[in-house]
């Protein structure tokens, strides 16, 4: 029996060590802010199954932090950024998305946004100077025997990257602007007539202006686009591989696309075999909270609680909002946990307590929150779906306003300007969220969509990416629309051809009468003169 069980110890150790020897070795591209802490839990689950990941971090980030205790190893290199110029630039571009852009026309509004596109384009090329033109950090990657790249393309350089080393790549990405990665780069349709546009607010249900809109929506976001980040890319990359390369034909020959969406929250649209959508990712039942906080909560009684957090990047408003705000909260039952570092608003009401972080998925998933205020990010509308729960959204910029407008648009939600709304009508919104029951119907019903699939999509990331490694890469699932021209995928070569042959029929057809005309009127002509 001793033996036995020697025998079986030793051989459940040489399982695990095999298991763990076995595991692939993943490169993770860098990334920032949310998109950093939307990534975390694939790589903790990639981790779990035993594989090897290592994490490229940047000498200057907000989020990423080589530091912090972890269960995957980091890559670090430098970059000639400072953080005091990240910040700068950072503050510069929430003051223009919070308070300037709507006091702008539209032409200022656009020349601004290029304006900072191109301070951020400049910027992202740093960061890959950091990894490209490094010739240690390259060493490193070619020595690192990787077997996938993974990543999120909001910095350019992993798809050059992946070609470099041979390795297959995955994209994990919210959307792009106007959908202009997944529409050219991917070849993924998005008819302009039901698919709206990223960013352009509307909704699938589009009236001719709205089509109309949408149409020169994406017309002019991608002149923009290519004016602003193609071009430099493709000249950086044309630079790094001593030939002329598209950036855009680099980035299409990604293996698989992991979209952190879903039918609860997007509008359905085509899609191909190589996009997988797994919105909520990070999404989990909820833990149960501090003792302090629960005690607040409990105190609540039947009226509940309502959850407001602007975020991970805004840590303050304006004293006159803050103390609009707090007068609104004052004057409803519930008890509210609101995630504020600025100074105590002076009407902040008894019902209301500040918090510098609260655990807001918990929050979410406990049974006395009534509603949710947040700013419209992406991963806490999934956490308000995952648990029912329906939400007031004040978006301040990037895609916080079109996501609030999906949300609302799905029954779930009511949406404020916080530069414009009054004490009066953020409470009435709070309260009809609250108590309105087609806001808490809604919600509970995008969650029961979220809920009912085959595997959770974190679990579905993983398999993907499993899957792509075990059959080194999945060029398979990519369409053959990437080795056509655009004439040719649009078959106007085809419809030429056509239009040709119609074209030589008709006149074939009008010589044809032509001649018989000619014919029965030169006899009948004939005949006359002869008769005369």
């Amino acid at each position: 029996m001793k033996l036995g069980g020697h025998l079986s110890f030793s051989t459940l150790l040489l399982f695990f060590a095999t298991w763990g020897a076995n595991g692939d070795n993943i490169l993770v591209w860098y990334t920032e802010g949310s998109h950093w802490i939307n990534m975390k839990p694939v790589l903790d689950a990639l981790v779990d199954k035993g594989h090897n990941v290592t994490v490229l971090v940047p000498s200057t980030s907000l989020f990423m932090n080589i530091n912090e205790p972890s269960r995957f190893g980091y890559e670090p290199f430098n970059v000639s950024i400072s953080m005091e110029e990240m910040m700068t630039f950072f503050e510069e571009f929430l003051r223009f998305s919070m308070y300037e852009i709507d006091h702008m026309s539209y032409l200022q509004m656009y020349i601004k946004y290029i304006e900072l596109m191109r301070v951020d384009q400049q910027s992202s090329l740093k960061y890959l100077d950091g990894v490209l033109k490094s010739e240690m950090v390259m060493k490193k990657l070619k020595e690192g025997n990787y077997d996938l790249l993974f990543s999120d393309p909001i910095f350019p350089g992993s798809d050059l990257l992946a070609e470099i080393l041979g390795v297959p790549l995955v994209f994990s990405l919210r959307f792009s602007m106007a959908h202009n990665w997944e529409r050219y780069c991917a070849q993924l349709p998005a008819p302009p007539s039901f698919v709206p546009g990223a960013m352009s607010k509307l909704t699938d249900k589009m009236d001719f202006s709205e089509r109309l809109w949408n149409f020169l929506f994406y017309a002019l976001q991608d002149l923009i686009i290519y004016d602003v980040s193609w071009k430099e890319v493709d000249k950086y990359y044309s630079e790094i591989k001593g030939t002329p390369t598209s950036a855009c034909e680099m980035m299409g020959r990604a293996d698989l696309w992991l979209i952190r969406t879903y039918w609860d929250f997007d509008f359905p649209r085509p899609f191909l075999p190589n996009f997988k959508f797994v919105g909520g990712i990070h999404c989990r039942p909820a833990k149960p909270l501090p003792k302090d906080m629960e005690e607040f909560v409990q105190s609540s009684g039947e009226a509940g609680i309502v959850v407001f957090t602007l975020g991970s990047f805004i840590k303050n408003i304006t004293d006159e909002k803050a103390n609009m705000v707090a007068s609104a909260l004052a004057q409803i039952p519930q008890k509210v946990l609101w995630r504020y570092s600025g100074a105590k608003p002076a009407t902040l009401g008894a019902n209301t307590r500040l918090y510098d972080w609260i655990p807001q998925n918990d929050l979410l998933g406990h049974n006395k929150t009534r509603a949710f205020i947040t700013h419209g990010g992406t991963n806490g509308i999934y956490e308000a779906i995952y648990h029912g729960v329906p939400m007031v959204g004040l978006p301040m910029f990037a895609d916080q306003p079109d996501n609030m407008v999906h949300v609302e648009a799905k029954g779930a939600a009511i949406t404020l300007n916080i530069n414009f709304m009054t004490t009066e009508e953020f409470r009435d919104g709070v309260k009809a969220v609250i108590n309105e029951k087609s806001y808490k119907e809604s919600a509970m019903q995008l969650s029961s969509i979220h809920h009912d699939r085959p595997m959770t999509p974190l679990d579905e990331a993983v398999f993907w990416i499993e899957y792509t490694m075990r059959n080194k890469g999945a060029k398979h699932l990519r369409v053959q629309a990437h080795e056509l021209t655009w004439y040719q995928y649009h078959s106007l070569d085809v419809f030429l051809f056509l239009l040709s042959i119609v074209l030589v029929l008709f006149f074939m057809f009008i010589k044809t009468c032509t001649f018989c005309f000619r014919r029965c009127c030169g006899r009948k002509s004939t005949t006359k003169r002869k008769a005369e």
